[in-house]
Order: C-alpha cells, then structure tokens, then sequence
C-alpha cells in the first residue's frame, strides 16, 4: 500500500533546533509517523519535547549543544547510535539570523551565521551519511533552506548567503551520495510565525507587505512543515534527491 511507505516506524531520527519553532513541529510529525527522536537544542531545557514525543508513542531524547561550532557532532551521532542502535534520518534545522543594513554589518555577525547555517549542516551531513556508509543502509538527510535561497532579501546579508549556500551543499552532496542510497533534500519555509520573524511580524508596515505576496493570505505554521519532513524522510520519497522544497503559501509563485 503506497500509505505504508510514508511510514517511519523505528527508524531514528536526529533533528537540530527540534525543540522549538519549525524544528519542534517537524519533530512531533516524525514522531506521529513512527520515528524515535533524537533532538539537539542549545537550552538547558527541552521545553516538554521529549514528553511530547513520548506521548506520540516514540521514544525521545534531548541533547544540548552548541552548533555554532562543528566539535559536538560526532559525538551527538555516537550517543543517538548508542541509546538507539542507529540512526536513519537527519534534519538540519537549527540556525540563526542577523539583520542589520549591508554597509553596517559586521565580521562577526556574518561569520556566525555560516558557521551555524552552512558550515555546520555541511559537516553534520557529512558525519551522518559515514554513519549511514558504516551501516550499510542508505539513509535521509534534510536541510532547512529558505525562500532566501531564491531571492535576496533585505538587511540579512549573511542570511541569504547561507540559505543559497544550503540550497547548494544539498545539491552537491546529492550528486555523490545518491549512488548509496542517500537522499539529500531541502525545505525552504515561506513567512513563518517563528521567533525569527518577530521583528517583521510586529513592524505592521512590513507585516501587511509580507501578507499581501501570500496566495494563502496568513503566515506559516511550524505543523506545516510536518508533512513534508515526513515526506522527504519517508520511502516515498526515494526517487527524489537533490531538490529543494517549498513550502511557503504560493509566495514564490506570486
């Protein structure tokens, strides 16, 4: 039954940022479909995830670390491997945004964010799929790419940077990953309700601007992206590789 092969049941799943935002919905939604969940936040708390996992019926577990660099990864890969046996699906979440005017902005902020955004996706991905390549079972990674991977932006230059650049690894680790039956894709959110886009949701000029580009008329959930992180972790999604997803409320079709 082609309903079975979106199904996720005992496989194990390693998302970043998954405790909040659009990292904790697309955690819930593995979870729903079957998958125990590994999940890496920089707080101290896990803000209820793992009991909201556990209330799904899956087993979780929450580690806290710091992505910004790329040292806490093998060992996040060996725990997961260690209390789950294996590990068959990465999400790469968890990043940051700076936002300034390009003629002000600094080293320091472009620097962290492609440390956070492209650096460490490039590395997490390239640790888990060594791992798939030891287990001899093919795998799936996403990336959390961005409608900055398609358009420029305003006062978020590192941003779009990182976001194109995701848009790009994912593609280029596609084209030598395939061949062992690793799939790499992304998701590109539209205008979601986040933290990140506090800013512009509470300025009501940009907000009304913002709204009046998205067919769907409102801004996005983080349940949204549930179904397709199950997709693209999902058999269903075997034949696809390389691409990036929107999902964004028809805004680049405007």
């Amino acid at each position: 039954m082609v309903l079975d092969r979106f199904k996720l049941d005992e496989k194990v799943a390693i998302v970043t940022g998954g405790a909040t935002g659009l990292g904790r919905g697309m955690t819930l939604g593995l979870a729903e479909a079957g998958a125990h969940v590994v999940v890496v936040g920089s707080s101290e708390s896990d803000s209820g995830i793992v009991t909201a996992i556990e209330k799904r019926g899956r087993k979780g577990l929450y580690l806290q670390a710091n992505l910004m660099s790329t040292a806490p990864i093998q060992g996040i890969i060996d725990q997961a491997v260690e209390t789950f046996g294996h590990v068959d699906i990465l999400i790469n979440n968890a990043g940051i945004i700076r936002r300034e005017d390009a003629v002000n902005f600094s080293e320091q902020d472009w620097d962290d964010v492609m440390n956070v955004n492209v650096k460490t996706v490039f590395f997490f991905s390239q640790a888990v799929a060594n791992q798939f390549l030891k287990q001899e079972t093919g795998g799936k990674i996403i990336n959390i790419a961005s409608m900055l991977s398609f358009q420029g932006g305003i006062r978020v230059p590192s941003y779009t940077a990182s976001k194109s650049g995701v848009k790009g690894i994912t593609m280029s680790m596609a084209n030598e990953w395939a061949k062992h039956g690793i799939n790499i894709n992304a998701i590109a959110p539209g205008y979601m309700a986040t933290d990140n886009t506090a800013q512009l949701r509470a300025d009501a000029s940009r907000n009304t601007e913002i709204l009046g580009r998205i067919p769907a008329n409102r801004w996005g959930d983080p349940e949204d992206l549930a179904g397709a992180a199950v997709f693209l972790a999902s058999q269903a999604s075997d034949y696809i590789n390389g691409y990036t997803l929107a999902v964004d409320g028809g805004w680049l079709a405007r």
